[in-house]
């Protein structure tokens, strides 16, 4: 249970987490689909090898655009991307490395469907069964009034009865599922050693420091994002609620009622609406909420905080009736 705990919250820990989640169970809802797809080869010369490839890059292609679509760096791309330059200027590393961690996040599932339907190797029998050369093996049939394209189009079809009693089918079967899972192999190897020779290479050639600047701009506009939509969540919860209560006051008859004031109610009411109106930032019209949203998108703010960590302090002077100062709040 404890390591659950820890696995969920590694994921959820950032986006990148999160989106390494997602692909690796985009990657196993592949396999599953595939274990669970009824695969009919029609056994027909003419439609076998149409039929085979449609198998081998249909479900590929729909993985492919479906991890795109899941994954978010694909939104903070296109937001990077497209977004006028206003205020902050573009950095087109953090777009390509964005594009870069996207595309090889996408390209898992389908690479995984590939490889699972080579190593079976339904596929390319129906695809290559016609290929092979029937005088490699023995039991050919003979009296079934056919040609030879024709029987060989058959073997994927193990229910028929021109291969009934016959070793000829499983003969034909099992030399091109060799050929299958041999090419399913030799892309894994060359895969897994392409993975290990750019890990390898690639710091011979790239500044680590140049990397480290574009994976720290990449994920700060991924958590920018996200504070600001959380931001903009809590401004409307509390936004709506002022709305509702005023609706609710303006309805009301004037009441006017004699009560005992405790001081420290007062003082609950107060701080109460402080917070209330800070977490408002002085946004408290409709016009000023649509020009605050298109600021945020035609003129980001630079990338400098530097006025935020000096912000002007209100100092409050208490005075006498005299005039005379008796101390200062800051």
């Amino acid at each position: 249970m404890e390591r659950l705990k820890l696995v969920l919250q590694y994921f959820q820990s950032n986006s990148e987490s999160i989106s390494n989640g997602i692909c690796i169970i985009l990657a196993l809802v592949s396999v599953k689909l595939y274990t669970s797809f009824d695969f009919n080869c029609p056994c027909l010369p003419q439609y076998n090898k149409l039929y085979s490839l449609g198998v081998m890059t249909v479900p590929p292609i729909i993985l492919f655009f479906l991890g795109v679509l899941v994954n978010r760096h694909t939104g903070v791309m296109m937001d990077e991307w497209m977004r006028p330059i206003g205020n902050r200027s573009k950095n087109p590393a953090v777009v390509k490395y964005l594009f870069s961690a996207m595309i090889q996040r996408a390209l898992l599932a389908p690479m995984v469907w590939i490889l699972v339907t080579l190593l079976d190797g339904k596929i390319f029998i129906c695809a290559f069964s016609v290929s092979v050369d029937p005088a490699l093996f023995q039991g050919l049939p003979n009296n079934t009034g056919l040609d030879v394209i024709k029987i060989m189009a058959k073997v994927p079809c193990r229910e028929d009865v021109i291969f009934k009693n016959s070793s000829f089918r499983k003969a034909v079967s099992r030399y091109v599922r060799c050929y299958s899972q041999a090419v399913g192999w030799s892309i894994l190897l060359f895969l897994i050693v392409l993975g290990a020779m750019g890990r390898l290479i690639k710091p011979c050639f790239d500044d680590h420091a140049t990397f480290l600047q574009t994976r720290y701009w990449s994920n700060y506009l991924d958590v920018e994002q996200k504070l600001f939509d959380e931001t903009c969540v809590l401004h409307a919860r509390d936004f709506a609620r002022k709305c509702v209560v005023q609706f609710f006051e303006d309805m009301r008859e004037d009441t006017v009622l004699y009560l005992p004031h405790p001081p420290f109610i007062t003082n609950f009411r107060e701080d109460w609406e402080e917070e209330e109106e800070e977490r408002l930032h002085g946004i408290t019209k409709q016009e000023q909420v649509d020009q605050l949203l298109n600021k945020w998108y035609y003129s980001k703010p630079e990338l400098d905080v530097t006025r935020i960590s000096h912000r002007p302090k209100t100092c409050v002077t208490w005075e006498d009736r005299e005039g005379n100062t008796l101390y200062s709040d800051v």
